[in-house]
Parts: structure tokens; sequence; C-alpha cells
């Protein structure tokens, strides 16, 4: 089942929210393409955290 911005895994509840959401967002699509949940959380949290470094709150 994908994930959404109120219902996501517990892993991820220390996220900061433009981080998690992104997280979700990878997450939910490893998940729709058949990978495990377990892999696709961690895949998901690494890829959002990159995207996060490469994307400053601040930049428009």
């Amino acid at each position: 089942m994908p994930w959404n911005s109120h219902d996501y895994p517990p892993s991820m509840k220390n996220l900061e929210p433009r981080v998690r959401n992104k997280a979700v967002e990878i997450a939910s699509a490893l998940l729709e393409d058949g990978y495990e949940e377990g892999r696709a959380i961690a895949i998901g949290t690494a890829k959002a955290e990159e995207w996060a470094e490469n994307h400053p709150k601040d930049e428009k």
C-alpha cells in the first residue's frame, strides 16, 4: 500500500517535513514498481535526503 503525507512508515517520523514528503513520494513509487517495503523505505529516505542537499529550502 503506498503511503501519503499523513500515513507513512514510522522510520520516517523524525525527518524534516519536506524531506519526509519527498521520501514518501519516492518510496510509494518504488512500492508500485514492485520493490519490497523495507527496501523502498531505505531507498526513498536516502534519495530524499540527497534531494534536500541539492535543493536547499531558501533556493527558488
